[in-house]
């Protein structure tokens, strides 16, 4: 199944891209989508920390299934004072 994965501030700058497509098997989890797009693109794994990750504008954990034509946001965590 195709997903959609829209990337934010370092991600984005990492991959070079705004948007990617994402080939994942049927009834893949958002963890399961990450480890492929590490996969496709290692200097995301390379980061040492776990991005924060919506699914259709909602917040998900790395548990959620995914459906074909879902968009993932990916976000690197935050911090701030």
């Amino acid at each position: 199944m195709l997903i959609n994965v829209k990337l934010f501030a370092s991600y984005r700058e990492l991959v070079g891209q705004e948007k990617v497509g994402l080939q994942c098997e049927p009834g893949a989890t958002v963890g399961e989508a990450m480890q492929r797009l590490e996969q496709t693109y290692p200097v995301l794994g390379r980061q040492g920390y776990s991005p924060l990750t919506a699914c259709n504008l909602r917040q998900v954990g790395r548990g959620h299934v995914l459906q074909e034509g879902d968009e993932l946001a990916v976000f690197p965590p935050v911090s701030g004072g």
